[in-house]
């Protein structure tokens, strides 16, 4: 329980679920400037990592598998009494409160369903073998100037072929 409402500084990676007693029309409150740092008793909460949603929303998928698929929580932290849930929940994500210590005294409305953590994501990977064609080729590279000069060298030849045909054609014509 202490996890659930204790924050710690630069906390990353843990949800908060609390279930929501309220009325529709307290819930639509709490979208209000302050309202969700008044019912979760911290100040500078950052509104956008909070959800609050029917649970009905969730359809098939239900509470566990919205944690599971949505959020990446490991199946061995939820509980199966978490299927049952019903009515609104509140979801805080740790960057809500900024990477700030902080002590949650939620309000009586709120009942506190869990603190989970989610599964980080492993971005390591294993070094891929470069493509055939990214691999150097046999020989030494060319310099800039010689691969000019071998450039120069074939345009003047195929200049040296047009003007022979173009001398030709002259020729046949004038004749």
């Amino acid at each position: 329980m202490s996890e659930l409402l204790t924050v710690s500084a630069n906390e990353t990676g843990v949800l908060r679920l609390f279930a929501l007693d309220m009325r529709r029309e307290q819930i639509r409150f709490l979208h209000e400037p302050g309202a969700l740092e008044d019912i979760l008793g911290v100040t500078g909460l950052d509104p956008q990592h909070v959800e609050i949603f029917p649970v009905s929303d969730l359809d098939d998928l239900g509470l566990p598998g919205y944690l599971i698929e949505g959020h990446a929580i490991p199946e061995d932290q939820i509980a199966d009494s978490l299927a049952e849930t019903t009515g609104h929940v509140l979801l805080v994500h740790s960057r809500a409160f900024g990477g700030r210590a902080a002590s949650l005294t939620p309000a009586a409305s709120l009942s506190p369903l869990g603190a989970y953590t989610v599964t980080p994501t492993n971005w390591t990977t294993q070094p891929q073998p470069a493509p055939d064609s990214a691999r150097r080729r046999s020989g030494s590279p060319q310099s800039p100037r010689a691969a000019r000069a071998r450039s120069r060298a074939i345009g003047g030849s195929i200049f040296a072929m047009v003007m022979m045909l173009v001398a030709i054609l002259v020729y046949v014509v004038l004749r």
